[in-house]
């Protein structure tokens, strides 16, 4: 990894991980809604990466990461994620010959575990309200001698991230606004580094769930806060504290960060269902949940939207999208 920036991260990185990632990961595409456009009274392009390889962005971020530490000689990696990025370590492993181990939270969702099982990862689970998933993983990688890849705060990972900003400028042009579901800030830096290179007058605003603002409120002090593990349908983004490496291009590149409710989420995944034929999962219905409840400005706008992933259980899913209570 090349240091040439502030942030550890140079374009030179983004284009390699774009380099890495082509013919390996899906070039999702850019889709449009007259009903979304007139509802919000801009031009959306959503990109779809619930269309992504495992169903999400992240496959993006742990390829690159994974195939850098191919490149290095290592035989194995750990990670911890409640789902979408162990799904991503799972296959990106199975690819480059990598052993993978997952810690898991105990109630991540029954899909997500079987993809990441299915993928051939070793998974160990926790409990995300009495134990630190972080301290697990450290314990574990030194036990067993490899990498810990993190779900956001590591280089190759965000440079990941970023190509698929860069497939939305390529495919669009410069936007006005561009709207990123965020959890820990490894797709919103990713984002960021890529808009300040292709599109550097592009408005970042980034969504994070109401009981999960941990970003918004580290943004508001000028540090990093740390929240409780926040209970949230947007499990993705259930995180606690902006990661160190994403929080300062956060800080500096992006401009708003708002709140969006769990029901907003599920109106937002209603709408994708029903309207673009697209089963979109909670947390990556954020971006879009935000612009349909008219937490952002953008009349008049071209947009981008991001659309972060589509892993959800269809039972859950169901009963979502039904209006049904869960417990």
């Amino acid at each position: 990894m090349t240091a040439t920036t502030m942030d550890s991260i140079s374009w030179q990185d983004i284009r390699h991980a774009a380099d890495r990632l082509a013919g390996v990961a899906h070039r999702t595409p850019v889709l449009r809604s007259r009903q979304a456009d007139e509802q919000c009274q801009a031009r959306l392009h959503f990109k779809a990466e619930n269309l992504q390889r495992v169903g999400a962005f992240k496959f993006r971020g742990a390829y690159n990461a994974l195939a850098t530490l191919k490149e290095r000689g290592e035989s194995g990696v750990l990670t911890y994620s409640s789902g979408n990025h162990a799904q991503a370590v799972a296959l990106s492993a199975r690819l480059s010959g990598l052993a993978a181990t997952i810690v898991m939270p105990a109630d991540a969702p029954a899909s997500k575990v079987a993809a990441t099982r299915g993928y051939g990862a070793e998974i160990i689970t926790y409990d995300r309200y009495r134990e630190d998933r972080q301290a697990i993983a450290e314990t574990l990688a030194n036990e067993r001698g490899v990498q810990i890849v993190p779900p956001y705060d590591h280089p190759e990972v965000i440079a990941g991230q970023a190509t698929a900003a860069c497939e939305l400028f390529e495919e669009t042009g410069p936007l006005d606004t561009l709207v990123v579901c965020l959890g820990g800030g490894g797709l919103t830096a990713g984002c960021a580094l890529a808009a300040e290179r292709l599109a550097p007058n592009c408005r970042i605003v980034a969504v994070e769930p109401q009981a999960g603002n941990d970003v918004q409120r580290s943004l508001a002090e000028g540090r990093i806060v740390t929240i409780e593990a926040p209970r949230t349908l947007a499990d993705g983004a259930a995180t606690t504290q902006p990661g160190r490496l994403t929080f300062p291009i956060i800080q500096r590149r992006v401009e708003e960060i708002v709140t969006v409710s769990d029901d907003a989420l599920v109106e937002a995944m209603r709408f994708f269902a029903e309207r673009m034929k697209m089963v979109v999962e909670p947390t990556g219905a954020l971006a879009a949940a935000a612009l349909f409840q008219r937490r952002i400005e953008v009349r008049g706008q071209r947009v981008g939207v991001m659309i972060s992933g589509g892993n959800v259980d269809l039972d859950r899913y169901a009963q979502l999208l039904k209006g049904v209570t869960l417990g």
